[in-house]
């Protein structure tokens, strides 16, 4: 672990009096010991740290984590428990939000009665929510495939394509440059289909007049992108350029606002209030982003529920959106890092009125 890694999990020992954590989340495991595998647990005392895998792994994990000890098991969970019998601790962490109920009373099964289980929900989520320079390094990298994606697949956006190769050639594109893997189902939503804010693409094909948002993203080194854009097929109706104009207002007024220290609720306003003002706030449903990382949707949470605020480092989106059934809808994204003084967009797609050719 480095050594903030190290203070934040030694604070968090003191702060919730626990003898050892147990990691089971994979994002939080790679982020603390660097592995990138799909079976282990992380154990993690005041002055020791244990990594269990399996047979499949052992060799892999010998080579990339970052442990006091690495153990092979055949049985995960009695092997966690022996372990935690080595230990001689009595309060246990975990991460519950990694856990399924089903796994825990299994887990508690096995272990004696002397253990104390304490789930931990909000008091590890602010564990990755600050980035370090090579994290905002690799989420940049992941960004840029996204505009060399988009910029191949572009020719191909016009009337008669469908929704679903529009998906396709992006996740080919990605694919190719390097992306390991499609960071969710990509969104393409056109014409009525736009008031879906989730609109996954679809065999409906495209027709001039509409608008069309492509929401996508991929995962490299680890690190997700996470990008939406609008586009218009051919000269669209006045309504639907109004809509689009008053996102995009929102969303570049919310980026300008971008400050250290502010409430992340206040941030959700800036772009809430200006839709509002304009008519359209209850066409707006959703928070205003999320954090990206070693996952496409984590701390913290951008919305008008958030109580936390806005710190040097973190990386969200910003993404507005109006969406009106029967009509069609529009979302604008980038994802940025806060820096001292503002922020850098990490996502490079213009995001300008863009009206293609027929």
């Amino acid at each position: 672990m480095t050594k903030p890694q190290a203070q934040f999990i030694r604070n968090l020992l003191l702060a919730e009096k626990l003898d050892l954590l147990l990691v089971f989340g994979l994002p939080n495991i790679r982020y603390l010991c660097g592995f990138t595998g799909t079976d282990g647990v992380l154990l993690i005392s005041a002055d020791v740290s244990l990594f269990l895998t399996d047979s499949r792994y052992i060799e892999q994990a010998q080579e990339q984590v970052s442990a006091d000890h690495i153990c092979c098991y055949n049985n995960k969970l009695r092997a966690v428990v022996d372990e935690l019998s080595k230990r001689g601790g009595r309060r246990v962490g975990f991460d519950a939000t990694a856990v399924s109920v089903a796994l825990y009373e299994e887990l508690a099964g096995l272990a004696t009665d002397s253990l104390d289980w304490c789930p931990l929900t909000t008091q590890l989520r602010a564990l990755r929510g600050v980035k370090t320079k090579n994290e905002i390094v690799a989420l940049k990298s992941a960004a840029n495939l996204n505009q060399q994606a988009f910029n191949t697949v572009l020719p191909q956006i016009r009337p008669g394509v469908t929704e679903l190769e529009i998906a396709m050639e992006l996740e080919f594109a990605l694919k190719r440059l390097g992306g390991e893997t499609n960071a969710f189902d990509f969104i393409v939503a056109s014409g009525i289909r736009g008031a879906l804010p989730h609109g996954v693409a679809s065999e409906k094909k495209l027709e001039a007049g509409e608008l069309v948002t492509i929401d996508f993203g991929t995962r490299m080194d680890g690190y997700y992108s996470d990008e939406t854009v609008t586009l218009a097929i051919g000269e669209v109706d006045r309504k639907l350029r109004q809509i689009f104009n008053i996102v995009l207002e929102a969303h570049d007024s919310a980026l300008a606002s971008i400050r250290p220290g502010m409430a992340i609720c206040d941030l959700d306003a800036v772009a809430r209030d200006f839709i509002s003002l304009q008519g359209y706030g209850e066409y707006f449903g959703h928070g205003l982003g999320h954090g990206v990382g070693l996952e496409v949707h984590e701390y913290p949470a951008v919305s008008s529920r958030s109580d936390q605020k806005v710190l040097e480092g973190m990386v969200f989106t910003v993404e507005p959106g109006i969406y009106i059934p029967g009509i069609g809808g529009v979302r604008i994204e980038d994802t940025v890092v806060v820096t001292a003084d503002g922020f850098e967009t990490l996502t490079s797609i213009p995001k300008r009125f863009k009206q293609l050719g027929l």
